[in-house]
């Protein structure tokens, strides 16, 4: 298929990390501008791209691990520009930019070829159970890096923006967990409908359900036992791992269920 827009939103994304790293050191607004004009670029290609790969594919693109992985970097920028001015997330925007385009980057030596779907995924679940998750996994990791730039700023170092990085990863977390327990839900149901079982203990199934029990672990500690600063940050890094591992470790280290990513 066409990857013209493809690689325009890789470039896009890769100059408004570019541009924005230069206003980071010369402080001029002329540079931030055309950032963030280079980055709404990004996505709008990125989405362009999705739409055409869906019409061409003939099903909601986001089955295998090259679908999968360009629809994921879609929902992180989706949640960015939804949720950029109520969370204040502009401490995100050059750590956003440059890991969407180096994911779209990873994701081009993926294969990319179009393939009919499985029996047991033509479904209308489909869109609601990878969506579910896909925002929750933008979300999550729009906090990962929160976290990770707060251990950086340390409340010693800076503690206005270590504080802010703080509320902003609970925040992130509170916005994603929802739609993390959607796309739980949402799984066991269609496997009922398709494999006969509400839950197999596949291998994916088994690391997802892990993930949740880490996050809503995170929330319970946050909201009942005061849990802020570095712990929570160390937490919500061992949730996101487990995310990382969940979506790409699963596939290459187990067989099972979910082995068509």
């Amino acid at each position: 298929m066409n990857l013209s827009f493809f690689n325009l939103a890789l470039a896009g994304y890769l100059l408004a990390g570019i541009f924005y790293f230069i206003q980071n050191i010369f402080r001029k607004k002329l540079f931030a501008k055309f950032a963030a004009l280079l980055l709404l670029l990004g996505f709008t290609f990125h989405t362009l791209y999705i739409i055409i790969r869906w019409r061409e594919a003939g099903h909601f693109p986001a089955v295998g691990m090259y679908e999968a992985l360009v629809f994921s970097l879609w929902a992180v920028a989706l949640v960015y520009f939804i949720l950029k001015k109520a969370y204040q997330l502009e401490f995100l925007k050059i750590p956003l930019s440059l890991l969407a385009a180096i994911g779209l980057a990873y994701a081009s030596t993926l294969d990319q070829s179009l393939k009919p779907l499985m029996p047991a995924l033509k479904s209308n679940w489909l869109v609601i159970h990878v969506s579910s998750y896909c925002l929750s996994y933008g979300a999550l990791l729009l906090s990962f890096i929160s976290s990770a730039m707060y251990l950086f700023f340390s409340p010693k170092k800076n503690a206005s923006t270590a504080d802010k990085l703080d509320s902003l990863s609970y925040k992130l977390v509170l916005f994603a967990f929802p739609f993390l327990t959607l796309g739980l839900t949402t799984g066991a149901v269609w496997a009922k409908k398709a494999w006969g079982n509400y839950w197999s203990w596949d291998p994916k199934e088994t690391f997802a359900l892990t993930t949740w029990l880490i996050y809503a672990l995170y929330l319970h500690l946050r909201l009942t036992k005061n849990w802020q600063g570095r712990k929570s940050a160390l937490l919500n890094l061992i949730g996101f791992f487990c995310v990382l591992f969940t979506f790409f470790g699963v596939n290459y280290l187990f067989k099972g269920l979910h082995s068509y990513l």
